[in-house]
């Protein structure tokens, strides 16, 4: 099985659990994303990789038009059920349902070191129109806390071939080529509080723990909920939202 099958069952079988466990973004990120993104009324903004529409949802009270791409059925159904005001589109960042120069920004939250990048690149600068910018944000997981720490002990033995935002590889098809330039970036420390059954349903919706089969799944699961029996309640933690803006040239 490839890295984007075993992705692709992976999120579609934790699409519940992502719904309800994964954390969403903070408020001072989204606003400074929806100015840097010139988000207004009469603009269009596409979310590739949009899973169940944590970050479409932060979108749609900016007054642009929203359209959510997601590849994964049981997650394009979350998201069309929990945001019902985005347009949501079966596709992939690297075929992108939409016509050339008809969007105005982009936005990817926590998605695009899944994506091939070069062609990834490539049709976001085939949809956008002249100008347009893209968002790249994820919300990186503080793994030097003591918590974070101690889930990474459990879970990274199963990570395998599954891509990382961490290291860093994802800027490269961005700068390469000279198809965007570099505008801005930011950093926000923020906190997920969640109960035993939060974490489990955290931890459950990583890709490569949600495609395990389900006897080992319950396994690594059965020990996320006996790490939190450790912790005093409610469960912290601590993640940092990073945003990066390019623009079109």
């Amino acid at each position: 099985m490839s890295i984007r099958d075993a992705a692709s069952r992976g999120f579609g079988q934790g699409a519940a659990a992502y719904e309800r466990g994964r954390p969403g973004y903070p408020a001072e990120a989204i606003q400074w994303l929806v100015a840097e993104l010139r988000l207004v009324s009469g603009r269009t903004v596409l979310d590739v990789g949009a899973g169940t529409g944590k970050l479409t949802r932060e979108l749609i009270s900016c007054g642009a038009r929203v359209i959510a791409v997601e590849p994964v059925a049981a997650m394009r159904a979350v998201l069309a059920q929990v945001v019902p005001a985005a347009r949501a589109l079966d596709g992939t960042a690297e075929a992108l349902p939409v016509a050339d120069a008809s969007v105005d920004a982009i936005v990817a939250g926590s998605a695009f070191h899944w994506f091939d990048g070069p062609a990834a690149a490539a049709e976001f600068h085939r949809v956008l129109r002249a100008g347009g910018r893209i968002a790249l944000v994820w919300n990186r997981r503080r793994r030097e806390q003591p918590l974070h720490a101690a889930i990474s002990a459990i879970i990274e033995p199963y990570r395998g071939d599954a891509p990382s935002a961490y290291r860093g590889e994802w800027r490269v098809p961005i700068v390469a080529g000279g198809l965007f330039g570099a505008v801005a970036e930011r950093e926000v420390p923020f906190e997920q509080r969640v109960d035993a059954d939060g974490l489990v349903d955290r931890v459950g919706s990583t890709s490569f723990i949600a495609a395990l089969p389900d006897a080992e799944r319950e396994r690594v699961l059965a020990r996320i909920r006996a790490l939190a029996a450790d912790y005093e309640p409610p469960l912290r933690l601590g993640y940092i939202n990073e945003a990066y803006v390019y623009e079109r040239r």
